[in-house]
């Protein structure tokens, strides 16, 4: 059996850092961990292809190649997804969907002839089992949780690395937390479910086996889930496979309360750790409570944020506006927040309700649901009816964002991170791709960009007050090229 591992286009938004990913001259942040996972639980005599269309053209020899072909996808991909599934359907191929996109939509793909849907390592045993028998059916789905024992390496060796700012592992499932717009809870379970140390560890060797030498994303929904595995297994693994090893270094995601342990917050940074992605939401504490943020509520934020910065983990922030609570004082609340804690990366969208979550729910039971979500939660767009009406909070995004990446304002934002961040003493090890970004970025930003002014002023600062991290802050300055062009894109100016 011949099949083709098929992952759509991502469209131009704040997370697919296209245009920052050039300076680097990579295609797209990361590869798709589902499908080479999924690769790896197939039958080890079939033959496998990936085709990330992120990355490489899908070319119509790739489709005759196949016999059937697997497609993994997310919301924001939809567009895409809809468009290769009609293209291998006219080609006459058998479609497998699996994925968040699939679980949530999969009546609204009438042509896809089997729908693996939940955890793979449960359902899709059960479609190969029935394939065999010649007996498929066409929906699979559990109600069950898959234990991370059963959850293979992934398939590296299908990825072209050189396309590829970061690669993936993928520690934990679930998150005890239960904030009513996100729905990993729905999907995933609010019972963390982890890896042992010897299974990362084996990830990361073969990743390094096979020449990987840059970022590797965790891409845990909350890393920090379960602390005390954490701490007595996972990073002193961590900390003891990285010695004698340059160039890997980690970023994942995490709940605010990594804020309140000191421990945590230093053994990470000894492991590499070097960024982490935080819900932060919105400084009031009314919209906090009522998307039941309860982990945000009843602490000073800024500090937390800044707690992070000091031990060597750059903090970037997830905000949303739109909340029933919000009134007109949110934007310049928000803005407020965003300089004054240094959240270079600030991802500020307007609140959308996905299905499957609370929030869904509540608002369609009340007709504040319009239409589907984009999936892209930074394209300022909405799904809902929001409290303060659409055309008021469509405007105040607007100003927001237009604010926050202004280079004045983003600029000032790079210099207060930096002012706090203490990064590891580990020696950086800086990869062509580095210094060709550097050279690229004197021309982009500091010689014809709108913001030269700021971009050589930011340059000798850090230079003379923190060279240490000089790097991160050219990194920092062509994220907010990337940041702009797609406020651009969407009409913010």
């Amino acid at each position: 059996m011949r099949v083709l591992l098929l992952y759509p286009e991502f469209p131009d938004t704040f997370w697919s850092f296209k245009h920052a990913l050039r300076f680097v001259r990579k295609k797209a942040s990361s590869p798709p961990l589902g499908l080479i996972t999924v690769a790896a639980l197939l039958p080890s005599t079939w033959e496998k292809r990936l085709v990330d269309v992120n990355v490489a053209r899908l070319r119509d020899r790739d489709v005759a190649w196949a016999d059937i072909v697997m497609i993994s996808a997310m919301i924001v991909q939809r567009e895409s997804a809809h468009a290769l599934i009609a293209r291998c359907k006219k080609a006459g191929k058998t479609v497998i969907a699996g994925g968040p996109l699939f679980l949530s939509e999969y009546e609204a793909f009438p042509e896809v002839d089997h729908f693996i849907l939940n955890e793979g390592e449960i359902t899709l045993p059960l479609f190969l089992s029935d394939l065999a028998r010649g007996c498929p059916q066409r929906i699979y789905k559990t109600s069950e949780f898959a234990e991370m024992s059963m959850s293979p390496v992934p398939m590296w060796e299908l990825v072209d690395f050189r396309k590829y700012e970061s690669l993936s592992i993928q520690y934990s499932r679930g998150c005890p937390f239960q904030c009513d717009f996100c729905n990993i809870t729905a999907m995933l379970g609010r019972r963390p479910r982890t890896k042992n140390a010897r299974q990362i560890i084996a990830e990361l060797d073969r990743m390094y086996a096979l020449g990987w030498r840059r970022n590797v994303f965790f891409v845990d929904d909350n890393f920090i889930a379960n602390k005390r595995q954490l701490k007595e297994e996972i990073l002193p693994a961590l900390i003891a496979w990285r010695r004698g090893k340059a160039g890997c270094n980690y970023l994942t995601e995490a709940s605010i309360n990594l804020a309140d342990d000191e421990e945590l917050m230093t053994m990470m940074a000894s492991a590499g750790f070097n960024s982490v992605f935080v819900g932060i939401e919105t400084p009031d504490e009314a919209s906090l409570a009522e998307c039941n943020k309860g982990q945000n509520v009843h602490r000073n934020l800024v500090e937390c944020v800044q707690a992070m910065q000091r031990h060597g983990l750059q903090v970037m922030g997830g905000f949303i506006v739109g909340f029933d609570h919000d009134t007109d004082s949110i934007f310049d609340r928000q803005i407020e927040f965003i300089q004054k804690s240094g959240v270079v990366t600030a991802m500020v969208g307007m609140l959308q309700a996905i299905p499957g979550t609370p929030l869904f729910a509540r608002l369609h039971a009340e007709g504040r649901i319009v239409h589907e979500m984009t999936g892209d939660n930074a394209d300022g767009t909405t799904n809902i009816i929001p409290n303060m009406g659409l055309e008021k909070l469509k405007a105040g995004y607007a100003r927001l964002m237009a604010e926050i990446y202004s280079p004045e304002k983003f600029y000032a934002r790079i210099k207060t991170c930096l002012r706090l961040y203490r990064p590891s003493k580990t020696p950086v090890r800086l990869h062509f791709a580095e210094l060709y970004a550097f050279m690229r970025s004197i021309w982009k930003l500091g010689t014809v960009g709108q913001e030269r002014r700021h971009y050589w002023r930011l340059f000798f600062w850090t230079l003379f007050h923190r060279p240490r991290s000089l790097a991160l802050a050219v990194t920092l300055a062509i994220y907010g090229f990337h940041f702009r062009t797609v406020n651009a894109l969407n009409g913010i100016r």
